[in-house]
């Protein structure tokens, strides 16, 4: 991978696929770090301080453990009656997921922050609108089948056939819906030192 700015150092704290192949987008040299982070959600708290909170502490936890480094940080959920819908991690919870947002606009919301030297925080939120057809129970156990999308927040991987089972994405940077906004993480990067286009 060709790196455009030899002098810092990048991590990306997250060992999800959909964001390092992201990020590999971008041209630049970086590891992989699992950041150690509870996940949790605090008692009352809105979706947009849950995801802006994680991203930042998935970017600090392996910030503290990396001098002069600079940290991707990010964490995603999706909102449907102001309800938190998290990763399904089987069959049963995406079907019912995907039963409950048949027909209905859900949003993402998808964090990043950097976390660099001398204890310098940069951080930005997307916001993405999915309107779902009407699924009938066949097309959404056909899709299910398909794709296995048990690690995807809603249930499903828009970069792949999960396309189908919209009416409509109303979003102002489409890598966002993935995992990782690049829009705003390369305004980022730039803003910390990094040399992109």
């Amino acid at each position: 991978m060709m790196s455009f700015h030899a002098r810092q150092r990048l991590i990306l704290a997250s060992t999800s696929p959909y964001r390092r192949q992201l990020l590999e987008r971008l041209g630049l040299d970086f590891e992989i770090a699992r950041p150690e982070v509870d996940e949790t959600p605090q008692m009352g708290e809105p979706a947009k301080r849950l995801v802006q909170r994680l991203a930042l502490a998935k970017a600090d936890a392996v910030s503290t453990k990396n001098e002069n480094t600079w940290v991707v940080g990010s964490d995603q959920v999706a909102v449907l009656d102001d309800r938190i819908i998290g990763k399904p991690g089987g069959q049963a919870a995406a079907t019912a997921q995907l039963n409950a947002m048949s027909g209905r606009s859900v949003e993402f919301l998808t964090a990043v922050c950097l976390a660099g030297p001398d204890s310098r925080r940069l951080c930005a939120l997307d916001i993405t609108t999915v309107r779902f057809r009407s699924l009938q129970a066949d097309e959404i156990e056909r899709y299910l089948q398909c794709e296995r999308p048990y690690d995807c927040a809603g249930s499903f991987k828009s970069e792949g056939l999960g396309i189908c089972l919209f009416e409509a994405i109303d979003s102002r940077d489409p890598t966002g819906l993935i995992g990782l906004p690049l829009i705003a993480t390369a305004r980022l990067l730039r803003e910390a030192g990094f040399a992109l286009p």
